[in-house]
């Protein structure tokens, strides 16, 4: 009998490649930038308390149908599958953030009009 992925495992695997290609796509370079891994520990450092409060086997908040995970949880009983859509969803946001911000970075650049000094505009 062949093994059998969960949904929300499958949905771990594919969030963070898919997050990178996002990143890699809009050329932002975020994922070289020293902040940005910065951002992820610190990301990661809020996100274990809060799911390890949600996620505790001994009385949950939010509870996994069983075979949806993996079933390895750790550390504070939460599912690894978390880490991997916490991250994705990190990349996703400061990679669009990050592409806004050099459009319009762009566009003001380009609209403005340089002053010679003579007064004429280029």
């Amino acid at each position: 009998m062949a093994a059998v992925i969960g949904e929300y495992t499958l949905g771990a695997i594919v969030a963070p490649l898919v997050a990178v290609a996002l990143a890699l796509v809009l050329r932002t370079g975020l994922l070289r930038r020293g902040r940005f891994w910065l951002t992820v520990a610190i990301t990661m450092a809020f996100q274990i308390p809060v799911d390890g409060v949600l996620t505790r086997l001994s009385d949950p908040i939010v509870s996994y149908r069983p075979g949806a995970t993996c079933g390895i949880r750790f550390p504070w009983d939460i599912p690894i599958e978390d880490f991997g859509f916490g991250f994705a969803l990190v990349v996703c946001t400061l990679s669009i953030w990050v592409r806004l911000r050099q459009g319009s970075a762009t566009e003001a650049t380009g609209s403005r009009r340089e002053v010679t000094t003579a007064g004429s505009h280029r």
